[in-house]
């Protein structure tokens, strides 16, 4: 079967796209663009899809620089760094601004980021090649954290983003979750039968499948407001660019002993707590409730 050719559009057109000083250099650095300054449909989606996310980060980076913190931020699941490139040209090139990091798991991709970052001269990105687990402790990423970030990263691995984020009592994390698939293997696997009603929603395979990701999204709000962080959902890009459009914003809570808080806190575990069991699912606790 012929393949549909991609649609290539041209320079002038990316004026709404492209942020104020984005470098086209970079762009076809990162294959986002071509040498001749075009982009197909697939590029045009994601390069909007990360220029949103920087407004999201922008202001986050802003008010840790009005405490003279120069910001860490470390990127899960980068793949090929997108996300971490467009961030350090954006928001990060002055020498007083900070750290870039890529926590990535494929050797090659890795390779590549690092030599790329090195010819590009972006002397403060860095990558770390493994897991979450591995993460944590390494000795090459900063001590101090300031901001988790993971751009669709695959399954678990958001989860290895938040994990990561609490383990260092990280101020900010930013999470585009993407393909939850194992809460919804979890249901379907369940021999359980249903005491409610409202276990119908997740009885018919696609229905199995869209509950699994949202109820996914849900217990991971629940898991950072029990951990003191104040949690904000909104829309990424408009759905027509894609479909993995949900973005969680978390705030570590600066008061933690306050009784305000606390009560918050505890509320929320109890609620996440009661989550599980109802869609029997307690076999996450250990995830959810550490």
């Amino acid at each position: 079967m012929k393949r549909s050719k991609k649609i290539a559009c041209p320079t002038q057109s990316l004026d709404h796209i492209l942020r104020k000083g984005q470098s086209l250099d970079l762009l076809k650095h990162l294959h986002i663009l071509t040498i001749d300054g075009k982009l197909n449909q697939d590029t045009r989606r994601k390069l909007k899809q990360v220029n949103h996310l920087l407004q999201f980060i922008e202001p986050l980076i802003a008010e840790l620089r009005t405490q003279n913190i120069a910001p860490n931020l470390v990127d899960h699941g980068a793949g090929k760094s997108y996300l971490g490139f467009l961030l350090y040209d954006a928001l990060f090139n002055d020498p007083n601004n900070g750290s870039v990091w890529g926590i990535e798991s494929r050797t090659d991709l890795v390779t590549a980021a690092a030599l790329l970052a090195q010819l590009l001269g972006f002397e403060r990105m860095g990558f770390v090649l493994g897991d979450t687990a591995h993460a944590v402790h390494t000795a090459i990423l900063p001590k101090d954290v300031h901001i988790v970030t993971a751009l669709h990263a695959c399954n678990t691995a958001t989860d290895d983003a938040i994990a990561f984020g609490l383990a260092r009592q990280v101020p900010y994390m930013v999470l585009v979750p993407c393909c939850q698939a194992e809460v919804a293997a979890l249901l379907r696997q369940s021999t359980v039968k249903p005491t409610h009603s409202w276990t119908s929603l997740w009885q018919r395979p696609l229905h199995t499948r869209e509950f699994g990701s949202h109820l996914t999204n849900v217990l991971r709000c629940l898991q950072l407001e029990a951990a003191g962080y104040q949690v904000t959902v909104t829309e990424l890009v408009g759905w027509e660019h894609s479909l993995k459009n949900e973005l969680i914003l978390a705030k570590k809570q600066t008061h933690l002993d306050s009784k305000l808080t606390q009560a918050t806190m505890q509320f929320a575990k109890k609620q996440l707590n009661d989550l599980l069991v109802d869609t029997h699912l307690s076999v996450l606790a250990p995830r959810f409730l550490s």
